[in-house]
């Protein structure tokens, strides 16, 4: 009897909790992460947009996070970083909320009101330390919220005294830079992303609705990366030099006596994904700056001037095992500039399984065309000597003979069966597109190979690579990640 009372009155206490207990869930539900956005009239919304409460890039945000976020934009029109300009930021009501808000992530976009003729002179004595103060205020919040530094979008604006692109390129861009690096923030080039969008800016200054959802685009993917916990520097024995490759931590540091470099990303994908630069370290970086910014190390070792011949494909293969040893996943995206195109080109063919794609920009690939000068173009006479002392080829005859080009191999590397990349100018005088990416284009396709080439009308040589390096990032997205 009092057994059975017992199980009764265990039953009467169980069930109420039962009942409470999604209450009790829901209760203690997990708080919104609070974003603060930062910035002039980018950010506040401007008079041409239709709505600017729905339309300005916070907004946009807003929507695409969802409910577990909450985005509140504190821009202020006419805005500058400079605490001397003539609409400081930090003396604004907007800064004290933000202050004041809470927000687990701050996103800062300023800079484009400093470059006007009235502030601009005030940059390189007190931009550095003004907007350093900025980004500190925020430091100093408990808890730390994670920063990320927009860098400003273009400007196309053809009044000197007005916003000046090329003061935004050259002396606003390089500082956030600098100020990501020593701060350790994260940075995010939406420059170069609106680089040549000129339509989507109505007024040559403010992005239309879809310009603001293209930031708002990006910003989203950068919040939402997944990332691991991996520090490669951690795992290197070498000496090694740090310096900042654009806002990112570089490693300078020699092995097996080449002079090599690696940058590692602000936050890791979890793949450990990585792009192999041959030649010409840091010109035209854009493609590696947006793929530092998904995660992606980037990689350099300088077996300059070897022509890819089979002492260079050595001294990579070590290279490429160091690499593999200290975490970065065991396949990568070549990056061929120039005569890189040979390097990236012979290495891949002796390493099969080990690429995911080649990027190769206004590539040699006829060594024959260039160096040699044997067709349209001039050539290099000096580096002719050094390709003939490198392949072991005593005479021109012997040269001109030589069939180790990637010309000469488009059939095999058609069979690596990886995605090929070629951006290239039309009017190259120093790599005629005729003797090297178009022949070569047409017997990989002949032989079943996998090549896309897009095409520059009038450019010759240089610029390498595109303003907007988008067409490049998605090719080399979807063939890492097959999406």
């Amino acid at each position: 009897m009092i057994n059975r009372i017992i199980s009764t009155l265990k039953a009467v206490w169980v069930l109420p909790a039962i009942i409470c207990f999604p209450f009790f869930v829901k209760a203690q539900s997990s708080p919104k992460i609070k974003i603060a956005c930062i910035g002039n009239s980018i950010t506040a919304g401007w008079h041409m947009l239709q709505n600017p409460a729905t339309d300005t890039y916070p907004a946009h945000l807003q929507h695409m996070l969802g409910d577990k976020y909450e985005v509140f934009n504190f821009g202020v029109s006419g805005a500058t970083a400079l605490r001397k300009g003539d609409n400081p930021y930090m003396k604004t009501a907007a800064f004290r909320k933000a202050m004041t808000s809470g927000s687990d992530i701050v996103l800062i976009k300023l800079g484009t009101n400093d470059s006007r003729a009235v502030n601009r002179f005030l940059i390189p004595e007190y931009l550095e330390q003004d907007y350093g103060a900025l980004i500190d205020s925020f430091k100093t919040l408990r808890p730390a919220p994670r920063i990320i530094l927009l860098l400003p979008v273009p400007s196309y604006l053809r009044d000197t005294i007005k916003h000046s692109d090329k003061v935004i390129i050259q002396q606003i861009i390089p500082v956030v830079q600098q100020l990501a690096y020593e701060k350790k923030c994260e940075v995010l080039d939406l420059h170069s992303w609106l680089t040549d969008q000129q339509n989507l800016f109505p007024d040559s200054l403010h992005p239309d609705v879809k310009g603001m959802r293209l930031i708002a685009e990006r910003v989203y993917e950068t919040i939402v990366q997944p990332g691991v916990s991996f520090d490669i520097f951690k795992n290197m024995k070498e000496a090694k030099q740090l310096s900042s490759f654009h806002g990112y931590e570089c490693a300078d540091f020699t092995f097996n006596g080449r002079a090599c470099k690696i940058v590692k990303p602000k936050i890791v994908n979890p793949g450990k994904q990585w792009i192999w630069r041959a030649r010409f370290w840091g010109h035209e970086p854009q493609t590696d700056i947006a793929l530092l910014e998904r995660g992606f190390h980037v990689a350099y070792c300088d077996v300059a001037e070897l022509f890819g011949n089979t002492e260079a494909v050595a001294a990579w293969n070590s290279f490429y095992n160091y690499m593999h040893r200290l975490g970065l996943n065991k396949k990568m995206t070549l990056e061929g500039f120039s005569r890189g195109g040979v390097y990236v080109y012979n290495w891949a063919l002796a390493n099969k399984g080990r690429v995911n794609c080649i990027y190769a920009d206004a590539p040699v690939l006829d060594l024959k065309s260039w160096p040699g000068g044997k067709g349209k173009g001039p050539g290099s006479a000096s580096d002719w000597e050094t390709f003939k002392k490198d392949y072991r080829l005593a005479t021109d005859e012997e040269a001109m003979a030589f069939n180790g080009s990637p010309l000469d191999k488009a059939h095999e590397i058609a069979k690596l069966k990886i995605p090929l990349l070629h951006v290239v100018g039309d009017a190259d005088e120093v790599v005629p597109l005729e003797e090297n990416t178009a022949p070569f284009e047409q017997k990989t396709k002949a032989a079943g190979g996998n090549i896309m080439v897009i095409h520059k009308p009038g450019v010759k040589h240089h610029p390498h690579s595109l303003p907007n390096p988008g067409a490049i990032v998605d090719f080399v997205l979807k063939a890492t990640y097959g999406k």
